[in-house]
């Protein structure tokens, strides 16, 4: 049943966040040290780049998991009535 606030009370795997989020920080690491080695400046930077966007990613991902489940209402709860948009 959709009841028209579904982004707003979307729970994430962050568990697998965090290891995709990994995984792509081995390869960013991976392709900033292969094409410096190799002389390519230009696709290490975009490395670096990814590579910094992966850390931020999986910092956030970890306070997440750190902060521990929030209240999520139960089965027996009613869901939320969507907002109601008046057209002026």
């Amino acid at each position: 049943m959709r009841t028209g606030n579904e982004p707003m009370t979307a729970r994430s795997a962050l568990r697998l966040r965090l290891w995709l989020s990994v995984w792509g920080l081995v390869w960013a690491i991976s392709g900033t040290a292969g094409f410096a080695l190799v002389g390519q400046p230009g696709w290490a930077a975009a490395c670096g780049v990814l590579w910094l966007i992966c850390t931020v990613d999986m910092t956030v991902i970890l306070r997440h998991i750190r902060q521990g489940p929030h209240y999520q209402p139960g089965p027996d709860i009613p869901p939320y009535r969507p907002p109601e948009h008046r057209l002026p």
